[in-house]
């Protein structure tokens, strides 16, 4: 077990583009978040300002795109959004966003990379949640019957990848 302090970014940031799977114009904006917050989503378009958060419990859909719902409040393709948060290391975020996807942008995720460090990131006081677990025996997160991930114990770092397509 490994223990770190938590990031998050120094100040607001915004995007435009289109969504890829609605052709709507989109804002999003990354804000800072508070210790222990992860990753969440604010729909700014719909009354109330839905959050949802980065959850595996609120996937619904892995096809053709991660779609988070809860309550009935959609965000599709979020996938290309969190991995640039994870890839530099991010912890907690707010990503505000005024539509049901983020914008596609060149389809990976170099510019929210690029927006994420242009708003700074900057490391909290204090040590943040656990981010290493021993693998003592087979461990499974599945979901609609779909397995979303599968952990075995192994001598050395070995990650298989298996996408699969109905349609």
């Amino acid at each position: 077990m490994m223990s770190k302090k938590q990031k998050t970014i120094q100040k607001e940031v915004s995007l435009t583009g289109v969504g890829l799977h609605t052709g709507n114009n989109v804002k999003m904006t990354f804000k800072p978040a508070p210790e222990n917050h992860g990753f969440a989503f604010k729909r700014v378009d719909l009354e109330g300002c839905p959050t949802i958060e980065a959850r595996a419990e609120f996937v619904v859909n892995t096809q053709r795109g991660t779609n988070l719902e809860k309550n009935g409040v959609l965000i599709q393709t979020s996938e290309h959004v969190l991995a640039a948060a994870v890839g530099l290391d991010i912890d907690n975020l707010i990503i505000e966003i005024n539509a049901s996807e983020p914008p596609i942008m060149d389809g990976s995720s170099k510019f929210f990379v690029k927006a994420l460090e242009k708003a700074g990131i900057t490391i909290s006081k204090k040590i943040g949640r656990q981010v290493f677990h021993d693998i003592n025996g087979p461990y499974v997160v599945d979901r609609l019957e779909l397995i979303l991930l599968a952990l075995s114990p192994m001598r050395q770092l070995c990650i298989p990848f298996t996408e699969n397509y109905k349609d």
